[in-house]
């Protein structure tokens, strides 16, 4: 399985963006990346708070045929995610029920999963942003960055191309 890249400088929402492609197009799996996020969804309707330099990526994909529920996809999700900044960051990350990644008590990364029906087959939106240079100042709520664990920077297509192999590789196992 290979995810079609659909790349833009800025959307309302990389999820929104997935929404629409999978209902104005004939594509099974996709992957929509952009710069920049004017209205970034956060669970239960919470705003994600999208600075420029970070990852804000949305996967997509046909998921009728998979024998899995969406509660353990998004558990197999949010590990795939895990995995990703582990080959980065090498201490302790803990994933928070139901959706969020979390280094020294400080959220890094939010997941945000939403399904699409189109002609009755069933499709997952998987929207990921990782805090990689920046993060938001919330009171009560602490975030960091990985630039900020890690002290030093990482090539946010380093992190897209990476994290576009774990998926397609994870998958492409799924579906057999």
């Amino acid at each position: 399985m290979k995810f079609k890249i659909y790349r833009f400088k800025k959307v309302n929402s990389t999820n929104d963006t997935a929404a629409r492609i999978i209902k104005s197009l004939n594509v099974n799996y996709g992957m929509v990346i952009s710069e920049t996020q004017k209205k970034g969804k956060g669970q239960y309707g919470k705003k994600w708070i999208s600075y420029k330099g970070n990852l804000f990526i949305s996967f997509f994909f046909k998921f009728d045929n998979l024998k899995i529920t969406t509660k353990k996809l998004t558990k197999i999700n949010c590990l795939l995610v895990k995995s990703l900044l582990s080959r980065y960051y090498k201490n302790k990350i803990i994933f928070k029920k139901p959706n969020d990644l979390f280094i020294d008590k400080k959220k890094i990364c939010g997941i945000l999963q939403e399904t699409l029906i189109k002609y009755n087959k069933k499709y997952l939106i998987v929207g990921i942003g990782i805090n990689l240079i920046k993060n938001p100042i919330i009171k009560d709520y602490p975030s960091t960055n990985l630039y900020d664990v890690m002290k030093k920077k990482i090539s946010i297509y380093k992190i897209e191309n990476d994290i576009k192999r774990i998926f397609e590789f994870k998958l492409t196992r799924l579906y057999k």
